[in-house]
């Protein structure tokens, strides 16, 4: 079955659960929580990507999300680690994390796959096109599926002239960066482009604006997390390799009927 990656801020300013967990006892009580509901991997952040969000520097990322991936290792749950920087990747990953999750794909730190060659752990290489701050003004395509393939297909070449072996990349088509709502659905019904492209895929459409806008515009978080359970389940029937949630129990079961309705 398709992989769960569940989502652990340890952020006070994430769009969706900012502040929920940036206490050590509460955000490894929410990572055991998630790992009971079927979670593959904890993926653990400790700034925010969203819309306006403003840069911290690698020395608080390091305070926020140091302490709760030590934890985790020590409890054997696996845990990756969310990040634009290249010494918060390094830390991170001898703390315990056993994948690299850049949803830039190394364009915000220029020493990130170079980093990451020298690591014991793979790369989740997001697609994207500039900092949050101004990512909407960068949303101009004209086939956007093959577009984000071949954007993505460059940033494998850079891993691997970084000395990143090509099994070591997981591919994200980075939904919600640089793409309007139409274009995320775009990319979605395109998915065959980004898996063709031969590497592990890494879809994440939870509780984004463009599911909101799809509903009625305001819709409430439990209506955003039914809406990802779907599009999760959607994004494994196309070959998605692991979905990245905040809702597991919801996207398992979503996983587990589509599964059931395949006949697999």
């Amino acid at each position: 079955m398709t992989g769960i990656w569940g989502i652990l801020n340890i952020t006070p300013d994430s769009f969706s659960d900012g502040g929920r967990y940036v206490e050590l006892d509460i955000a490894v009580a929410r990572a055991r929580a998630m790992r009971a509901q079927g979670a593959s991997v904890i993926d653990v952040g400790g700034e925010s990507t969203r819309p306006g969000a403003e840069r911290i520097g690698s020395t608080e990322e390091q305070r926020r999300v140091l302490p709760v991936l030590e934890a985790l290792a020590t409890e054997g749950i696996p845990a990756s680690i969310d990040t634009l920087n290249a010494d918060t990747a390094s830390a991170a990953v001898r703390a315990g994390a056993r994948v690299v999750n850049d949803v830039s794909g190394g364009l915000a730190d220029e020493r990130m796959l170079a980093t990451v060659a020298d690591l014991d752990a793979d790369i989740a290489i997001g697609h994207w096109r500039g900092p949050s701050s101004d990512m909407y003004a960068r949303a101009q395509y004209t086939r956007i599926a093959r577009e984000v393939a071949s954007e993505l297909r460059e940033r494998v070449t850079a891993a691997a002239a970084a000395g990143i072996a090509p099994s070591r990349v997981i591919l994200d088509p980075g939904i919600g960066f640089a793409k309007s709502g139409e274009q995320n659905w775009d990319v979605l019904r395109g998915l065959d482009e980004i898996i063709g492209l031969g590497h592990r895929v890494l879809v994440g459409t939870s509780r984004k604006r463009f599911l909101a806008e799809t509903l009625d515009g305001e819709a409430d978080q439990p209506r955003r997390d039914l809406a990802t359970a779907v599009t999760s389940a959607l994004a494994a029937r196309a070959g998605a390799w692991a979905v990245r949630v905040h809702d597991v129990g919801a996207t398992r079961d979503a996983l587990a009927v589509t599964t059931a309705w395949d006949g697999a």
